[in-house]
């Protein structure tokens, strides 16, 4: 049997809301081991003078705990 956990994380970047999450999720493994899944709970773009100038998504991420 195992245990899994969820970690919320948000993460940001100029390029793309694919980028956050390629950004979210290398983050995210540096600290976390056994992830499982991501599930993106919410995408927005931060908007400056008419112009996207920053993708921001929302990321719950569950791993395994270990024993």
């Amino acid at each position: 049997m195992s245990v899994s956990s969820v970690s919320n994380v948000s993460a940001a970047s100029p390029v793309s809301f694919q980028d956050a999450l390629q950004k979210g999720y290398a983050r995210a493994s540096q600290t976390l081991r056994g992830i499982e899944t991501i599930e993106i709970v919410a995408e927005r773009a931060n908007v400056e003078a008419g112009e996207v100038k920053e993708y921001v998504v929302d990321l719950k991420i569950v791993f395994t705990l270990e024993k």
